[in-house]
């Protein structure tokens, strides 16, 4: 196994203190290359993640959130399930003032799907 493999095997979401607890901000993140494997035909698909929080008491570490995006290459899981599960596990390590996950898929077979799944949205 290569050191990166490993490093993305190992890896798991690390909240980081927010500097600044006392102010709104937001905190923009695209992950262009993100892949996983449908889970009918096992072909790659891929998509660009979109997440965009307005922190409380914890921000979300860069390297363990890339880690933590690229352990999904290769599961096998819908667009749907991928897009909330990003969302829910970002939820729930951070539990921001308002998050938002968009799961900008590639268009397969003549199909662009686009989920987005938001704070406002859910009690």
């Amino acid at each position: 196994m290569k050191y990166g493999e490993k490093e993305i095997l190992e890896s798991k979401l690390e909240p980081w203190p927010n500097p600044y607890p006392d102010r709104n901000y937001t905190i923009e993140i695209t992950f262009p290359e993100f892949s996983c494997l449908c889970p009918r035909s096992g072909y790659p698909d891929y998509a660009t993640i979109k997440i965009t929080y307005i922190p409380d008491q914890y921000i979300v570490e860069l390297k363990s959130l890339k880690l933590y995006l690229n352990k999904y290459r290769n599961q096998y899981i819908s667009h749907e399930e991928a897009t909330n599960k990003i969302y829910e596990d970002l939820y729930n390590l951070l539990k921001p003032r308002k998050l938002q996950v968009i799961g900008d898929w590639n268009p397969r077979g003549n199909v662009k799907t686009i989920i987005k799944v938001s704070s406002e949205d859910n009690p």
